[in-house]
């Protein structure tokens, strides 16, 4: 028969010391991957909402002889904020002086030829060329509507 006085019913120091490391080991890896997931997701409606003032800005431009708004509290989206919670950036180019307001690609061309609207991005910075470091996390609107995603990705 089998004394059971002297054994434990709780954990040992071994036992515990090995539940801890696989805890720790699970969330060195879960937790990156769920940070990057939220990090995608806050992109792709970063996107979505790009597309939606994309088409309010498009429907006045129709209703006013392609006239495009000045800026965006014309058509009533000045307080429009990104995911990470910057406001968007707008310009219209036809009103602009020069190029120096224009969002360019590596070539240092335009990326658009009515009208620029982005988000500065995850960092909340932002410069002209797509390329420059502040720019590539950017989420813009190029070619014109028919790309909108990440600058690095343009």
């Amino acid at each position: 028969m089998h004394n059971y006085k002297n054994s434990s019913n709780g954990l040992t120091l071994v036992e515990l010391m090995i539940v801890i490391a696989l805890i720790s080991i699970i969330s060195a890896v879960a937790i990156p991957s769920y940070i990057s997931h939220i990090e995608e997701v806050k992109i792709n409606k970063t996107i979505e909402k790009i597309r939606v003032m994309e088409l309010v800005i498009n429907a006045h431009a129709f209703a006013n002889d392609g006239v495009f708004p000045t800026d965006l509290a014309e058509v009533s989206l000045n307080g429009a904020r990104d995911l990470w919670g910057n406001p968007f950036g707008y310009l219209n180019i036809a009103q602009a002086r020069g190029n120096g307001g224009n969002r360019k690609d590596r070539n240092l061309v335009p990326i658009n030829s009515d009208y620029d609207l982005y988000s500065n991005g995850p960092d909340g910075r932002s410069v002209g060329p797509l390329t420059a470091q502040p720019s590539r996390d950017d989420i813009v609107r190029a070619n014109n509507g028919r790309f909108v995603g990440v600058a690095e990705d343009y």
